[in-house]
């Protein structure tokens, strides 16, 4: 038997490595931001009379090193204390069989269905109190990061070029963008500068351009001798070149051969650009994500699987 085939076949590359885990207790399309690990949970049944009386709520399980605070999604209806914190959680009525948690940047969201009375949900709550806080806390600081990455668009602004701080210089007298580099600079001193044609008056959104413009073009640049080289030792051949600005992936590769990558790779050192381009290569000759597809790659990186964390360790820098 055959399976249809609703267009060209496309594997792809998560900006945070292969594809997201997810975080829904039933569901997997329920995708987190986060990418944490999925909650298992039976699903629920329908409620049936039962003149019992209800549970008493189950104490939610420390956090360790995890002092009270309060987590609010913007969009809260409902709020609930697990131990000493204070959740104030988004809550959604969908047609499902169980009730799902993400948490991402803005806080957690719960999902359940219409059937499920406000008790139930906040016994689930409870179930998982200890996952809820860790990935509160943790998102909570992800969000630091991110706010200490956005790039402040002046003269003198550092960052991020093939894993070295390339630091940006506004001189009227440069055509276009140059990069100087210093290969006698001290430790610790940034070797690069990047010497942007703008006077010190420009505004931030022409510097963000301009050096955006000059990042893609190197990325480019790189990206295809990168690709010509892999090609080779593969024994593999693409028919098409492109930069992607994707939000989730680093790269795609097709069955006819086409390759996207995105351009935000050339923050990082070689080694990582030189993963990326190798993986999707290999998907060339392996269209999935199998032993065999593996060992294509290892056979042109055997260190791919160290050289991979860096993919999802680091944060990059945020022009907007």
């Amino acid at each position: 038997m055959t399976r249809p085939v609703p267009g060209p076949e496309i594997s792809q590359l998560s900006l945070f490595d292969e594809s997201p885990p997810p975080v829904s207790s039933s569901s997997p399309a329920s995708a987190s931001p986060s990418l944490w690990p999925s909650l298992p949970r039976a699903p629920l049944r329908p409620p049936v009379a039962d003149a019992s009386p209800a549970p008493a709520p189950v104490a939610a399980p420390p956090v360790s090193g995890l002092q009270p605070a309060v987590f609010r999604h913007p969009q809260a209806q409902r709020e609930i204390r697990l131990n000493d914190h204070v959740v104030g959680y988004a809550l959604r009525r969908a047609r499902r069989t169980s009730i799902g948690f993400v948490v991402g940047t803005e806080g957690l969201s719960v999902a359940a269905p219409k059937w499920v009375g406000q008790q139930d949900i906040e016994a689930a709550l409870r179930e998982k109190a200890g996952w809820i806080l860790r990935k509160l806390v943790e998102q909570q600081q992800r969000g630091q990061r991110l706010q200490a990455a956005k790039v402040d668009w002046r003269d003198g602004t550092g960052i991020p070029f093939l894993g070295e701080t390339v630091i940006i210089v506004l001189d009227s007298r440069a055509t276009g963008a140059i990069l100087n580099t210093d290969a006698a600079a001290l430790p610790g001193v940034p070797r690069l500068t990047l010497h942007v044609g703008l006077p010190q008056t420009a505004a931030p959104e022409q510097i963000r351009d301009a050096v955006q413009s000059w990042l893609q073009r190197q990325a480019r640049r790189i990206f295809e001798d990168r690709c010509r080289h892999f090609a080779t030792q593969l024994n593999v051949r693409y028919t098409r070149l492109s930069l992607s600005s994707a939000q989730t992936r680093w790269g795609s590769a097709s069955a006819d051969g086409r390759i996207r990558l995105n351009w935000r790779l050339i923050h990082f050192a070689m080694p990582s650009i030189d993963y990326v381009v190798a993986h999707e290569l290999a998907h060339l000759r392996e269209m999935n994500h199998s032993p065999r597809f593996w060992d294509v790659v290892r056979s042109v990186m055997p260190d791919y699987e160290q050289v991979r964390g860096t993919l999802k360790d680091d944060v990059l820098p945020v022009f907007d």
